[in-house]
């Protein structure tokens, strides 16, 4: 069974740190697009960050840009979002996902998500 983990969630002060990580298993992650989405309460999900199986390059919402950085261990199966100069409008639920298409199939696998809230 494909399962994506994510830990990493808390409460931390305005302008803290955190660092999220999802850990994927029974997945051929070094294929797979991986994503960081969030979801506030009320609100829709909205993409976060984006990372390419094929060439590593990022993309980020223009409210995390220079405060968030997504990255991949594909020896672990593992990636991460270090979020950096938090702020209380980055209090939400995290989700990742995992994009992947072989032939006529696609993938798409998240995880269970992990609440970050940030208090002034």
């Amino acid at each position: 069974q494909v399962q994506l983990v994510e830990s990493g969630g808390g409460l931390v002060q305005n302008g803290g740190s955190l660092r999220l990580s999802c850990a994927a298993s029974r997945i051929s992650f070094r294929y797979y697009d991986l994503l960081w989405y969030r979801q506030d309460f009320g609100k829709e999900r909205e993409l976060v960050a984006h990372i390419r199986a094929d060439d590593n390059s990022t993309t980020y919402a223009d409210t995390v840009k220079g405060r968030f950085t997504i990255s991949r261990d594909n020896a672990k199966s593992t990636f991460y979002l270090q979020m950096n100069s938090l702020k209380l409008e980055d209090t939400a639920v995290y989700y990742c996902n995992a994009k992947g298409r072989y032939r006529d199939h696609t993938f798409d696998w998240w995880g269970q998500g992990t609440q970050v809230a940030v208090s002034s």
